[in-house]
């Protein structure tokens, strides 16, 4: 594959769930070494698309290729995903070491799976990456926000993924560990291809390459940073951005009755 090639690739792509529609006619391309967010409002189909791309919700139009294969088992192991941090029960009594290994279970056959060797040292090296090593037997219960998200992406990458997609990952995290956040995907970056979705639009913008609307519909840009017309386009009303040194502030006005 070379340095550019699509590893996913959304054609003409629509959902309808229980008679609503939830997705409509969106078109996306994302290419290996990208840094690419998503951004929209909550309820805007967000999470819609990314259970599409995993193959986990029927589609009721169009195409989905990932390494320009249809969706398998077999492509879809090369993403790592980290879900809404509600999907996990914090308070489950395990250590984080455990918690990364359960995500090399994907990469066993059989019923009954043992971790190896391979298996615990691929653990130690995604814990490593995210400067995790410390929290290795501490109680997932006992670890702040920000450190929870680290350990869900250290399990994400401990399956050696392509891709890492994210669903809103910094729902749980106060704005200093946000801006450190962003920071550690953008070194990540370097080596694999991310997708980020997410209702916020502050400091990713600042980190990203790529970044597109999604409001049912998607608004693909092919520019690395946000403006007032494609954040009004999206949400439907006007959107003022003030921006103050380094670290961009954006401010909603208040919102009117969409059409």
């Amino acid at each position: 594959m070379n340095q550019r090639d699509p590893v996913i690739e959304i054609r003409d792509l629509s959902v309808i769930i229980d008679g609503q529609a939830i997705l409509e006619d969106v078109t996306l391309t994302v290419r290996k070494g990208d840094f690419y967010a998503i951004i929209g409002p909550n309820g805007a189909g967000k999470t819609t698309l990314i259970r599409s791309i995993l193959g986990l919700i029927p589609v009721t139009r169009g195409e989905i290729l990932l390494f320009s294969k249809p969706v398998s088992t077999e492509n879809r192991s090369r993403i790592g995903y980290v879900p809404q941090y509600h999907s996990f029960d914090f308070n489950f009594p395990i250590t984080v070491k455990e918690m990364v290994l359960t995500g090399r279970l994907g990469r066993k056959p059989g019923i009954i799976r043992r971790y190896c060797k391979e298996d615990l040292v691929a653990a130690e090296n995604a814990l490593m990456r995210l400067s995790a090593s410390h929290l290795s037997d501490r109680p997932v219960g006992e670890l702040s926000g920000g450190e929870r998200q680290r350990v869900l992406i250290s399990r994400a990458l401990v399956g050696e993924p392509e891709i890492l997609i994210l669903d809103e990952p910094t729902v749980y995290v106060d704005t200093p560990t946000e801006e450190q956040f962003y920071m550690l995907l953008a070194s990540l970056s370097h080596t694999v291809t991310i997708l980020i979705i997410t209702h916020d639009i502050g400091v990713v913008s600042q980190h990203v390459n790529h970044v597109a609307c999604l409001n049912q519909r998607l608004f693909q840009h092919d520019t690395d940073h946000l403006t007032p017309d494609m954040l009004a386009q999206t949400y439907g009303c006007p959107v003022d951005i003030i921006t103050h040194g380094e670290i961009p502030h954006r401010v909603l006005k208040k919102h009117s009755e969409r059409p």
